[in-house]
C-alpha cells in the first residue's frame, strides 16, 4: 500500500482528525494555544513529561532528558501542524517511538495505571505546547 493512501486511512480512522502526510491540522473548535502556557506545560515534569526525555531551552537544564531529540529550534524545522501530530501521536510516524500518545492511551501501550484509557493532555493543552514549540526558532 502506498504511503499517502495509508496516511489518509489512518487519519480517517481517528474521529475529528485528518492526517496529511506527517501533519495534523488543529481540531475544529479548538482555539490556538498560548506559548506562555505551553512553556509552563513543557517544563512540568508531572504533567506533560516532555523534559523527562527531551532537552531544549527550558528551565533546569540538569533535569532534562537525553533519550529524545533536543527541541531547540524545532519551530524553524517543523510547522505547527507537523508539531501537533508529533505531540498528539508520534507513533503514527514511528510505531517504535518511546514517546507516549498524549491524546489518549492505546491498548498495549505501557503507561501508568492512572493514565490507562485517558489522555495525558487534553486538546487545548496540546495546542499550548504546539504554540510554544513553534515559537522555538533558534
Amino acid at each position: 500500500m502506498n504511503a499517502p493512501l495509508l496516511a489518509a486511512m489512518v487519519g480517517l480512522a481517528v474521529p475529528g482528525t485528518a492526517l496529511a502526510q506527517d501533519a495534523m491540522p488543529r481540531p475544529a473548535g479548538i482555539t490556538p494555544g498560548e506559548a506562555t502556557e505551553g512553556a509552563r506545560l513543557v517544563a512540568d515534569r508531572q504533567k506533560s513529561l516532555c523534559v523527562l526525555c527531551h532537552s531544549g531551552p527550558f528551565p533546569n537544564p540538569h533535569l532534562q532528558g537525553n533519550l529524545a531529540p533536543d527541541l531547540s529550534g524545532i519551530g524553524a524545522r517543523l510547522s505547527e501542524d507537523e508539531i501537533r501530530l508529533r505531540v498528539t501521536d508520534m507513533k503514527r510516524l514511528n510505531p517504535d517511538s518511546l514517546m507516549p500518545t498524549y491524546a489518549a492511551s492505546k491498548a498495549g501501550e505501557r503507561v501508568g495505571t492512572a493514565w490507562r484509557g485517558r489522555p495525558i493532555l487534553v486538546e487545548q493543552e496540546i495546542e499550548h505546547i504546539v504554540a510554544y514549540l513553534a515559537s522555538l526558532k533558534e
